[in-house]
């Protein structure tokens, strides 16, 4: 889909979801010698996060790991839903629209591989990082120019918050 046809999709978008592992960060984990786990998050991607947020489009986190880096990073950021341990993301997105009477078309998942298909395939604008598993990719309306923990999230948060100006107030 080109980027303009993914822009009028995301116009309407109220709510995104997102993987944590390769979309909010760059897939990385590291260990301390204590068996302390670390991650790296992109502060731009956090602060897009938050003017979404700010907007009123409701954010979640929805993640196969655990961890307490995620909690911390989820509060910071403001994100409304942190499902960790999460098996069946499909079944965690699709209570997460009930919850907040969403219709699936106007969400949005994030992802980056394969456990993320099921709730892509539930919402109207599935969005991938762009290094993403290819079968993630085939699957979105949208494919990030940025990859995963590296500005993925704050473009899509630029594109869908641009989306919702006027035409005459967007920049050129």
């Amino acid at each position: 889909m080109t980027r303009a046809r993914a822009t009028a999709r995301l116009a309407t978008v109220r709510l995104v979801a997102m993987d944590v592992d390769g979309v909010l960060t760059d897939g990385g984990i590291w260990y301390t010698d204590r068996g302390d786990e670390l991650k790296r998050f992109d502060v731009r991607d956090g602060q897009g996060l938050v003017l979404l947020r700010d907007a009123g489009v409701i954010t979640a986190v929805v993640t196969r790991r655990h961890s307490e880096i995620v909690e911390r990073r989820s509060r910071e950021l403001g994100i409304v839903e942190v499902h960790q341990d999460a098996k069946d993301k499909g079944a965690v997105v699709k209570g997460i629209l009930a919850r907040h009477a969403v219709r699936a078309e106007h969400a949005c998942y994030v992802g980056d591989d394969l456990g993320d298909l099921p709730a892509m395939a539930l919402v109207g604008v599935p969005v991938a990082v762009a290094d993403a598993a290819p079968a993630v990719a085939r699957a979105a309306v949208y494919v990030t120019r940025a990859p995963g923990g590296r500005g993925a999230l704050r473009e899509l948060c630029d594109l869908i918050l641009s989306s919702r100006r006027p035409r005459s107030s967007r920049p050129r």
